[in-house]
């Protein structure tokens, strides 16, 4: 039998899938961080191997033909050093094969689809739209950081979320479902009454903290946005707004795939894009992405 691997490597987990050539799945494993851009090097390693070896249970690893590693900063492996402990650790797994890192972009759009050509869209704690040609990146749009840019994403949303509410507590109580979660999940609380301090008390709690933390702040404005709430909808507006104009920039022709976890997990800012992206462009194909490991997966099995 003969069989690839493919690897999706975060800074949160990393999880390892092995199928046949046609995509038939035989092994499965997962494990902690991987990525040793958020990780010490040593844990990296230790994560992925963690993860390989359990997809690796029950089969023969010289089976394995080729291997694919999807991963943020591949140019972190130009380095001997981090290139090496990789290798190492592979081999001793029983890897015949080289494992190739690949950007998360490709990834991304290869768990969305088969199709060699076409463009992705990602929003998670970013946002990037890619347009994809026989496979490789060939032309970006945004995806330049939350300072600059990431217009529609995670991080976006959370900011916005966290500004309007900020805005209210110098006026009035929050009513909206949206302002109130804000303030209960930063406070604590909803304050009783309107005040500067309320604001001032919101306003340094969100900047004790690491600016892209605001992004665990986007999931409230889904929940929001799903019960009705307004201000939500408004800012859902935006983002679908933001992210279809940075799809239009790149995008020419073939599928478009919807990936990263805003667009995966919130159902109002996935439906508000599909249907500016079904009024624009009524004959492109709309999907969205499964796990990174399915992609890179598929990326190993091409010729």
């Amino acid at each position: 039998m003969t069989l690839v691997l493919g690897l999706d490597v975060g800074g949160t987990s990393s999880r390892a899938l092995i199928t046949t050539y046609d995509g038939v799945r035989v092994g499965f494993g997962r494990a902690g961080a991987g990525n040793p851009v958020s990780v010490p090097l040593a844990d990296a390693v230790t994560a992925v191997a963690e993860a390989v070896r359990a997809a690796l249970s029950g089969l023969d690893p010289r089976q394995v033909r080729s291997a694919v590693m999807g991963i943020a900063g591949t140019g972190r492996f130009a380095d001997p050093v981090v290139a090496g402990a990789f290798s190492e650790a592979f081999a001793a797994l029983g890897l015949t094969v080289p494992v190739r890192p690949v950007g998360d972009v490709e990834v991304a759009y290869a768990a969305g689809t088969p199709e060699p050509c076409g463009t992705v869209l990602i929003s998670g704690t970013g946002a990037i739209a890619a347009r994809i040609e026989d496979g490789l990146m060939t032309a970006t749009a945004d995806g330049i950081g939350w300072l600059l840019g990431d217009l529609g994403s995670g991080f976006w949303l959370g900011r916005e979320a966290a500004a309007l509410t900020a805005r209210e507590l110098y006026t009035r109580v929050p009513e909206g479902h949206l302002a109130r979660s804000v303030a209960t999940t930063v406070l604590g609380r909803v304050p009783d009454a309107a005040s500067r301090q309320a604001a001032d008390d919101l306003i340094g709690a969100l900047h004790a903290q690491p600016p892209r933390h605001l992004s665990r702040l986007a999931p409230l404005v889904s929940a929001a946005a799903e019960s009705g709430d307004p201000q939500a909808l408004a800012i859902v507006d935006q983002a679908a707004t933001h992210l279809v104009n940075c799809l239009a920039e790149v995008h020419t022709d073939g599928p478009i795939v919807l990936a990263g976890s805003v667009l995966t997990t919130s159902a109002p800012i996935r439906e508000a894009v599909t249907r500016r992206l079904t009024t624009h462009t009524p004959a492109t194909p709309v999907v969205t992405a499964g796990p990174g490991e399915l992609g890179a997966a598929r990326l190993a099995a091409r010729p």
